[in-house]
């Protein structure tokens, strides 16, 4: 965001952005040396980051796995969509039913860019510019309108994004209304929330994480998981409910990620030992 909170229309080069850094975690070539940096100063200090970020991967294709076979969804909202890279939202749902409609939502523009080439032949899937923080503007997106009928079940995704919302923040009216203001107001009965983000059980260690983010001019606020929790009261948590998401109905046999980048190697399996912050997460319903 630029210092008024409108939505940039050029890439940010002074400043690394999430969907950058995060996306060289999962071997994608979209980024700079700001974002590659910023990376490896936290990973001095939180080394499992490498492995939380792909371990969110491997959850969203369960995740939207879940959601197609399981509850029957066939329309996907993702905000905060990040980089394409192997098995996207989009991929995912349409391998398992063709008809499935995806709409993005991001405020990158490299995210857009790549988003829409992608996306350029497929019309079942869009891509738009929009701030997840304000969620009546996606909702007043006509490409949305167009792919996503309300008055039928519909998933929410905020995969690896909660983190970047604030309680109280510049734009919108926080991470509650964020997180919930389509499925509580719009969303029609039996639609779901898929949701993760990096949580500490120690809340100062976690602040002290958001601190080297956030300083950096990545917005970003730690939770601890009952923190987590509490944005979701009144919805119904699908089992195993809201946890580490590798414990997410795990599946050795799902597509591999792309390789890790040779600089990230040694963080390889931190998390075998060490989770001193991790990504927490699930799914849950409408009633």
């Amino acid at each position: 965001m630029t210092s008024d909170d409108t939505i940039e229309t050029s890439i940010p080069l002074d400043r690394p952005t999430s969907a950058r850094a995060y996306g060289w975690m999962l071997g994608g070539k979209d980024n700079y040396a700001i974002d590659r940096e910023i990376i490896l100063h936290v990973l001095t200090g939180f080394p499992e980051c490498v492995d939380i970020a792909r371990q969110n991967r491997q959850f969203l294709y369960r995740a939207v796995r879940y959601l197609v076979q399981e509850a029957g969804i066939r329309q996907f909202l993702d905000l905060g969509c990040g980089l394409p890279t192997d098995n996207n939202v989009h991929q995912v749902a349409q391998h398992f039913d063709p008809d499935a409609r995806v709409a993005y939502v991001d405020i990158d523009p490299i995210v857009l860019a790549h988003g829409r080439a992608l996306l350029a032949d497929n019309e079942r899937t869009t891509v738009i510019t929009a701030d997840m923080r304000d969620p009546d503007a996606v909702l007043a997106d006509s490409d949305v309108r167009r792919l996503i009928d309300f008055s039928e079940p519909v998933a929410v995704l905020f995969l690896s994004v909660g983190h970047h919302l604030k309680d109280v923040d510049t734009v919108g009216e926080g991470a509650r209304h964020a997180l919930r203001h389509i499925v509580d107001t719009v969303a029609a009965p039996g639609s779901h929330i898929a949701f993760s983000q990096v949580v500490s059980d120690d809340a100062e260690v976690g602040a002290t994480f958001a601190a080297q983010l956030d300083g950096a001019g990545i917005p970003w606020q730690n939770r601890t998981p009952a923190e987590v929790d509490a944005l979701f009261d009144g919805l119904e948590p699908v089992e195993p409910g809201l946890t580490n998401v590798i414990d997410w109905r795990p599946d050795a046999d799902q597509p591999p990620l792309e390789p890790v980048p040779e600089a990230l190697l040694p963080y390889v399996g931190t998390t075998d030992s060490r989770t001193v912050v991790y990504e927490y997460g699930g799914i849950l319903r409408k009633p």
